[in-house]
């Protein structure tokens, strides 16, 4: 039987490890890969390739980067190249019903949660601010909706304690991955028939703003604890703290929460190389590891010794 004719749609690098996990199995060909136009990143602003692009040039893979997926000379090209499925991995642009209706096998994509919750565009962040015990992904067949087209799988994980969101998007990515190569073969062969969604329990994850990551010390040290976790890489959890030269933003990359301590938010109530605690609406916040504005990651012992902390000083009293 010759190989299952796909192409794959993918930008961020969330969808590399699918990329690749296809590319290596003899049973499927990937003819074209589509992505997003090379942007102006860095200093100086020079046009950088996505990191789908730089994985699929590095399998010498053909690339397909139109500045919109529904433009027609796009959708002929696809056309011409014959797909027997689409996969889509994290591409960034919703398809017209010209492409979802184009392969023999439908569109499948790769949604890193467990549908039908947290459906759009951060749901990676979403869980672990919310407190999720779980997550996952589920590889789902589209339709003109937003996330809402009919499963075909779901596999799933524990969010630990020590996960944020970097960790946490590794490891989804290299079990989209997996699903994938597991899933496809049993989908064309009719073995896995897609199935609605359920009707109740979807939710929505809405794009991550910067303002998401000032720490509100009111909140309970877990809701500031689930914030920094979800929130790291970016945009990070970040207070402030009134210096010489005025407000200087402090962002923490990592804390535990200290059930034995309280008063009032925002204030500190020690310093030291156990890490820097502050109070919360309910408990307090251990902070562990925090970069001051325009200086790098140090972990609380490293950062006391540079610019030392007072129990009593208020965090966060300025920033609005």
């Amino acid at each position: 039987m010759p190989p299952l004719r796909i192409i794959f749609m993918g930008t961020a690098e969330l969808a590399c490890p699918g990329l690749r996990a296809l590319h290596a199995q003899s049973a499927f060909s990937v003819v074209a890969v589509v992505t997003q136009p090379d942007k102006p990143r860095g200093r100086d602003l020079q046009l950088q390739p996505t990191p789908v692009k730089a994985a699929a040039l590095e399998l010498g893979l053909p690339v397909i980067q139109p500045e919109r997926a529904r433009h027609e000379p796009f959708v002929q090209q696809l056309r011409e190249l014959q797909p027997q499925l689409i996969v889509v991995a994290a591409y960034g642009q919703i398809l017209p019903p010209a492409i979802l209706d184009l392969p023999q096998h439908g569109c499948l994509n790769v949604h890193t949660s467990i549908l039908p919750k947290y459906r759009g565009a951060a749901p990676i962040q979403w869980a672990i601010l919310n407190d999720e015990p779980e997550t996952g992904v589920t590889i789902m067949k589209m339709d003109a909706g937003l996330d809402t087209g009919d499963i075909v799988s779901v596999v799933t994980t524990p969010i630990a304690p020590e996960d944020n969101s970097q960790t946490l998007h590794d490891r989804l990515a290299t079990m989209g991955a997996a699903a994938l190569v597991e899933t496809i073969p049993g989908y064309v062969a009719g073995r896995l028939p897609p199935v609605p969604q359920p009707a109740e329990g979807s939710s929505y994850a809405r794009k991550i703003t910067k303002d998401d990551g000032r720490i509100d010390w009111s909140c309970p040290a877990r809701t500031i604890w689930n914030r920094v976790r979800a929130f790291t890489p970016w945009p990070g959890a970040y207070t402030s703290r009134k210096s010489e030269g005025g407000e200087r933003l402090l962002k923490i990359w990592r804390a535990t929460v200290d059930e034995g301590s309280s008063g009032e938010p925002g204030a500190i109530l020690s310093a030291d190389k156990s890490g820097i605690v502050v109070a919360c609406g309910r408990h307090a916040l251990r902070i562990l590891q925090l970069q001051r504005e325009g200086g790098r990651k140090l972990t609380a012992t490293e950062f006391l010794a540079g610019h030392p902390l007072s129990a009593g000083e208020q965090l966060g009293k300025y920033l609005k």
